[in-house]
């Protein structure tokens, strides 16, 4: 797999890294080029040219060769909290982003589904700033399931929707899952159905809905606070 950014080869455990491939440009740039040989990791300096045609997207100049990512089973965050639900999110970018606000505020579980969603790549390691070190990514079959499982396991789930209750008005389980859905579907019927409770953002402006990460990371910052 490749990843690429400066922010991603300081953020990431040098072990994870198998090689790196550092921009011509980059040559006179000692504090990469030190990071690099002090880590043990080794690397080759390429053109500017075929550094664009290995990723898309802004390099910096830096481009890294890494594992493919490994993804967690659902018995893992059994012991924990908070868990985040992204019910077929496509967007790579509020992906990462997500990842990044999840890490930001100490949740280190995010579930995904194996169908119909995006899934780690290159932009979401990019975006995310190297949090997918220390945020595990649970792939499971089916989200209802998984949301039964939570459930045996104590935890309460709580769905983003448009007509749900006021998030601020809701007082929160200790062990709680929040579930944040398509960017222009939803969260799907059967998902909220499922779910312990429906909560909502206020919209108080002409537009009646947020991106999907923007409305995360607002619930999952007051969802904390509520504890």
């Amino acid at each position: 797999m490749l990843v690429y950014g400066k922010n991603v080869l300081m953020d990431l455990d040098p072990k994870k890294v198998r090689k790196a491939y550092i921009s011509s440009q980059h040559t006179k740039n000692f504090t990469i080029k030190n990071y690099l040989e002090k880590n043990h990791i080794r690397y080759e300096i390429i053109s500017k040219e075929r550094m664009n045609g290995m990723v898309l997207g802004n390099h910096q100049g830096i481009v890294l060769e890494i594992d493919e990512y490994q993804y967690d089973s659902l018995e893992k965050c059994f012991h924990d909290t908070f868990v985040l639900i992204l019910d077929h999110l496509e967007d790579p970018h509020n992906l990462g982003a997500i990842i990044r606000s999840a890490e930001a505020a100490g949740i280190k579980y995010i579930i995904l589904p194996k169908d119909r969603s995006v899934r780690i790549n290159e932009t979401v390691m990019k975006v995310s700033a190297g949090s997918l070190d220390r945020v595990s990514i649970i792939l499971v079959n089916n989200i209802v399931n998984a949301i039964q499982e939570l459930q045996k396991n104590d935890f309460f789930v709580y769905a983003s929707v448009m007509n749900g209750k006021d998030y601020r008005s809701v007082s929160y389980s200790s062990k709680k899952a929040l579930i944040i859905g398509n960017e222009g579907k939803g969260i799907h019927q059967l998902v909220q159905k499922k779910s312990d409770e429906l909560i909502s953002i206020p919209m108080n402006g002409k537009i009646n809905s947020l991106n999907a990460s923007v409305a995360a990371g607002i619930l999952i910052f007051h969802m904390l606070g509520d504890d």
